[in-house]
């Protein structure tokens, strides 16, 4: 709109977009409480995932819905690591004995 000096309104018309769209600005609170609380409880038992944390984070009094717990887990990156698998030994196989006669 500044660059080539026209309205809004002519603006998102040439760019078919909604004015409304433009015009929108987020009333969520960034929970940035919570959060901290969350990644508290997170450091302390990294094996908890996000449904055992919620229960915990509770207990510390917050009341907070599922659905947006486990959409600030995610934010917050706070996925339990995978473990690594069991190791084997690699090359003690045989490679299979080719048959040389039937049975």
């Amino acid at each position: 709109m500044e660059a080539h000096q026209v309205s809004q309104r002519r603006a998102c018309s040439a760019l078919d977009v909604d004015r409304s769209t433009v015009r929108y600005q987020s009333r969520r609170d960034d929970e940035t409480e919570l959060r901290d609380a969350m990644k508290a409880v997170a450091k302390e038992r990294r094996r908890f995932g996000y449904r055992r944390l919620h229960v915990m984070v509770e207990r510390q009094g917050w009341q907070v819905n599922h659905k947006k717990f486990r959409r600030i887990y995610r934010e917050e990156k706070l996925q339990v690591r995978r473990r690594g698998g069991r190791k084997r030994a690699l090359g003690t196989r045989r490679p299979m004995v080719v048959p040389d006669s039937p049975n």
